[in-house]
């Protein structure tokens, strides 16, 4: 049996490549994207459904438009910049779930990469796409929201009614989390970001909890985010402890560091 990287030498390199390793018929399928962005909500959230559900991997796509380098891991091992695809089966739909370590580079590379994704969703008989990200506020909220951006206009009475909330968000949504929705519009297919209320300086997994839970009512399963939850509850203490420590420097006329400064730069 040829290994991976056999096949990827036999491959042209210089352009985005999608290695399918495991060939299945899917239901319906919805694709949840959620990669690298605004409080990391996005990849906290998939990357737990991913361990939770226990997901199969059915394909790796790799790029010459992702930053020039590899990465070492505990093993000694070294690998490739990726980004990857798992299935959970549904109930209705099947998940086809998109995490990896980054996105691309530049304006042109994310067109590349985004249509490449979309290609594959399409081969499966996919139209339904829900992105997953964060909403930055600039300030920690007690009960995030979930925000959304729909593609139609026509579906946001249905999320509406699933506590998403709209018309409060403004400006752009940026990379993947827009572009597949976008470029997915033009393919004729519907959709929705979920943006997880967030500060935007630190990670933020009690904001990637709320953005599951909106998942799960969008598409009709349960997930179990005790262990998200448990995460969140450590990162809510730690935080809390900085601003109490922030309000003691500001009583004693120290200066104060705002947030996302070095401060704070070890729990991004």
């Amino acid at each position: 049996m040829k290994s991976i990287y056999h096949i990827i030498e036999v491959m042209r390199m210089n352009e985005t490549t999608i290695i399918v390793h495991k060939k299945i018929k899917m239901k319906k399928p919805v694709l949840v994207e959620g990669l690298p962005g605004i409080g990391l909500v996005g990849k906290l959230a998939v990357d737990h459904l991913i361990r939770e559900k226990k997901a199969l991997k059915v394909a790796t796509l790799y790029s010459p438009h992702f930053p020039h380098q590899v990465i070492m891991r505990k093993s000694g091992v070294l690998r490739m910049i990726r980004l990857k695809f798992y299935r959970i089966p549904g109930p209705k739909n099947d998940l086809l779930l998109l995490a990896g370590d980054v996105q691309p580079l530049t304006s042109e590379a994310q067109y590349e990469v985004n249509g490449k994704i979309l290609d594959y969703f399409a081969r499966r008989g996919g139209q339904w796409i829900i992105t997953l990200g964060g909403y930055g506020t600039g300030k920690r909220a007690e009960f995030p929201k979930v925000f959304g951006a729909a593609t139609h206009k026509k579906d946001i009475e249905k999320y509406s009614k699933l506590g998403v909330v709209f018309g409060e968000t403004r400006g752009s949504i940026v990379g993947a989390a827009g572009l597949l929705l976008g470029l997915g519009r033009i393919r004729h297919m519907h959709g929705v970001c979920l943006m997880g209320e967030t500060h935007g300086g630190y990670v933020d997994p009690k904001s990637a909890v709320g953005v599951l839970e909106c998942l799960g009512k969008l598409v009709g399963m349960k997930f179990d985010t005790a262990a998200l939850t448990k995460k969140a509850a450590m990162g809510e203490k730690f935080i809390k402890k900085m601003e109490a420590r922030a309000a003691a420097q500001a009583g004693a006329g120290e200066g104060i560091k705002p947030a996302g400064s070095d401060e704070l730069s070890y729990i991004r």
